[in-house]
């Protein structure tokens, strides 16, 4: 098998599993959560899931991976860097947004806020995904930034974003935990009812989904290959 088929099969199971995570978190606190809003109340707090899934998960996976795509191999390289740029941007909002959800539930509900190990995770991996953003948009797209510069910055960026992604799929799969332990009501957890039954599901899509992405990652094959032409060159406005 050619090795882009691979490829092909390989980000088509990635997509369908990311489209799975996004159909599941969202069933889950539309039929059990009782759906959502924006008004302060258990409904606004459904959105935090359905954000962070969409965002720290499926769309930042995606956004690691467009460059492993041999169609972009092609094309120039500065164009992708700005699709790469506006979808780790786009993932990066969601996020934000989804802190906006479950911090403006607690205010409402007077619950404290970052008390609990998922939080904690969750808010570091946020904030180091900000760094980690506005870090890249120095270093690879600022017409100023010097060559020594973005070759050094080049593996610190990979291993950032790596860890990044081990840090979302801890946060998303704690919270899916802590969510089932502090609202399920009837039948306790251990006794596997429905909902944990589905967002236990959901999990594993998760942890599946980022599986997948890692070893889109890991195959050196993959990778884009770099020539003469996408060498770095500084603006001579910048002198």
């Amino acid at each position: 098998m050619r090795p882009s088929v691979f490829f092909y099969l390989t980000y088509a199971l990635c997509v369908c599993l990311g489209l799975l995570c996004l159909l599941f978190v969202t069933y889950w606190n539309s039929h059990w959560r009782g759906g959502f809003s924006w008004d302060g109340s258990a409904l606004q707090f459904n959105w935090h899931p359905v954000l962070m899934v969409s965002g720290l998960v499926v769309l930042y996976g995606n956004a690691a991976v467009v460059y492993r795509a041999p169609f972009t191999w092609k094309q120039k390289k500065n164009t992708w860097k700005l699709v790469h740029a506006g979808l780790m941007l786009l993932a990066l909002l969601l996020s934000i947004l989804g802190l906006c959800a479950v911090f403006d539930f607690h205010s409402g509900s007077h619950i404290p806020d970052l008390y609990s190990l998922h939080s904690w995770v969750g808010i570091c991996t946020v904030v180091m995904f900000t760094f980690q953003w506005v870090l890249g948009l120095a270093g690879f797209l600022f017409p100023c930034s010097t060559t020594w510069f973005r070759s050094t910055l080049k593996p610190v960026h990979v291993w950032m974003g790596k860890a990044i992604l081990v840090l979302s799929l801890t946060s998303c799969i704690s919270g899916i935990n802590e969510k089932l332990l502090l609202t399920l009501s009837g039948e306790p957890y251990n006794s596997l009812p429905e909902e944990a039954k589905f967002a236990n599901s959901l999990g594993i899509l998760t942890v599946a989904f980022g599986l997948v992405v890692f070893g889109i990652l890991s195959r050196n094959k993959w990778q884009r290959p770099d020539t003469d032409s996408e060498s770095v060159h500084v603006s001579p406005f910048c002198y």
